[in-house]
Parts: structure tokens; C-alpha cells; sequence
């Protein structure tokens, strides 16, 4: 079973659901069908939905494995966290500084990397350890 995959998967899927929202309350309001018509706030909201879109399926894929090859569910569940974290300080940092630098941009991306360069770093480990077994 992939318990640990599942609930941050649900949680990641809610936070999608959440930016989907936004960006077609922004569209309704604008009145803007297709792209995002030169409107700053349309193109901000599809941003940080969209950067959440191209993190997420890496992230899950590689929390699967981790899962699946009996990582350490300690683990698995502050990664989880962090990643939760991670893309939370990322949306409110890319909001907040209107696509320019913000703290929680920043920091929202670094610990993202990290998240991501963890599971790599823990799949390559549990990959030796069962392929050189």
C-alpha cells in the first residue's frame, strides 16, 4: 500500500484544486477565455499553478518508489511535510512579490529542490542497497 504517497498526493491534489480556482475566479472576472490576455494577475495565477503542475508528478513518482522500496515512513512523512511547506511558501512568495523576489519564492523553491534531490539521493540508496544485496 502507498499510504504516505496517498495522503500527499490528496494533499497535493487539493492544493491544485485550490490554484485551478483562483485562476478561473481571475479568468471570470477578466472575462478571459484563452491564455491570459495580457492581464498581470491571469498570467501570476496561471504561474503559480502551473509551477505547481511541473513539480508535483516528479515528486510523487519518486515518494511512490520511496514507499514501495520500504523507505523509512519517518522520513517519508517530514519529506511530505517539507514538500507540503515547500509549495505553500512557493504560492503565497510568487503571490506576495508579484512574480519578482520574495522571500517565501525563494525559500518555497529551495526547499522543493531539496525535497526532490532527497528522494533522488534516497531511491539511488535503496536501489544499491537491494541491487548489490
Amino acid at each position: 500500500m502507498l499510504l504516505i504517497t496517498g495522503l500527499f498526493g490528496a494533499f497535493t491534489g487539493l492544493f491544485i484544486l485550490i490554484l485551478t480556482y483562483r485562476v478561473v475566479r481571475v479568468r471570470r472576472s477578466q472575462k478571459i477565455g484563452i491564455g491570459s490576455g495580457g492581464n498581470a494577475q491571469l498570467a501570476l495565477a496561471r504561474r503559480v499553478h502551473e509551477n505547481l503542475l511541473e513539480n508535483a508528478p516528479i515528486f510523487l513518482i519518486l515518494l511512490a518508489c520511496a514507499e514501495i522500496n520500504q523507505g523509512s515512513a519517518a522520513a517519508l512523512y517530514v519529506i511530505g511535510l517539507v514538500w507540503m511547506v515547500a509549495r505553500l511558501l512557493h504560492a503565497l512568495g510568487l503571490t506576495l512579490g508579484q512574480g519578482g523576489y520574495h522571500p517565501g519564492r525563494f525559500y518555497g523553491v529551495l526547499l522543493t529542490w531539496l525535497v526532490i534531490t532527497a528522494l533522488c539521493l534516497l531511491n539511488l540508496w535503496q536501489y544499491l542497497k537491494f541491487a548489490l544485496a
